[in-house]
């Protein structure tokens, strides 16, 4: 029994959506307390930029004429995978940044899919349960004036529900730069009441990983 857990914020202080993440994962060990929990942090240990390059070109010449840097990239290219699959549940915390998905993020899934075994019409990853705890400065939602804006929470959803096949639940918060742009203040109690909505969310998505994961361990 095991949850392997990724965190992308360049933060390592006062990361909300690691709060966020935090929430999901306290709700899953209350479930398996003595499970183990891989973790990486890719957004202070961040994927090297040119790893999936390397990783994709690698496929294009014979293994004897790979050079290191391709070499290294499909090992690390087959850990990531190696990571995701020795895990029972996953749980991604992943900020929004810049109106879309972290860059750090973004080149893990990249490499990740570089990877043979998550090639087109994969089913490695099939069924497995899966948490994204996701959180976003402003307010996106319909009818607000940046309604469209969050470019980051459907490619999340697209990528490891529908082209991974995860059995995936997402948890967002949103406003969490309210109390640090001060324009933003008019929407303190609502950042306020977004963030408890949140909050539960997240413990019953930890709960559903938890209940997934002893229910596909018992299988």
């Amino acid at each position: 029994m095991s949850l392997f857990r990724l965190d992308a914020s360049i933060r390592t202080e006062g990361s909300a959506s690691r709060a966020l993440g935090d929430i999901v994962e306290a709700e899953w060990r209350r479930e398996h307390p003595d499970a183990a929990v891989t973790t990486r942090h890719i957004g202070i240990d961040p994927i090297p930029a040119t790893a999936w390059g390397d990783a994709v070109t690698a496929g294009w010449v014979a293994p004897e004429q790979r050079t290191p840097q391709q070499v290294d990239a499909q090992a690390l290219a087959a850990t990531l995978v190696d990571e995701l699959e020795a895990a029972d549940a996953l749980l991604f915390a992943v900020p929004l940044y810049n109106f879309g998905p972290s860059q750090h993020f973004k080149t893990w899934v990249d490499l990740v899919i570089a990877d043979p075994r998550m090639g087109p019409g994969t089913e490695h990853l099939k069924g497995k349960p899966a948490v994204v705890a996701t959180v976003l400065g402003g307010n996106y939602s319909p009818g607000t004036p940046r309604e469209g804006w969050d470019h980051s929470t459907g490619w999340i959803e697209r990528v490891l529900g529908d082209v991974w096949g995860l059995d995936l639940q997402v948890v967002q918060r949103e406003f969490t730069l309210v109390g640090v742009n001060p324009a933003l203040d008019q929407f303190t109690d609502l950042a306020k009441d977004l963030a408890d909505r949140a909050e539960v969310k997240a413990a019953e998505h930890g709960r559903f990983l938890a209940s997934r994961t002893g229910q596909r361990a018992a299988a």
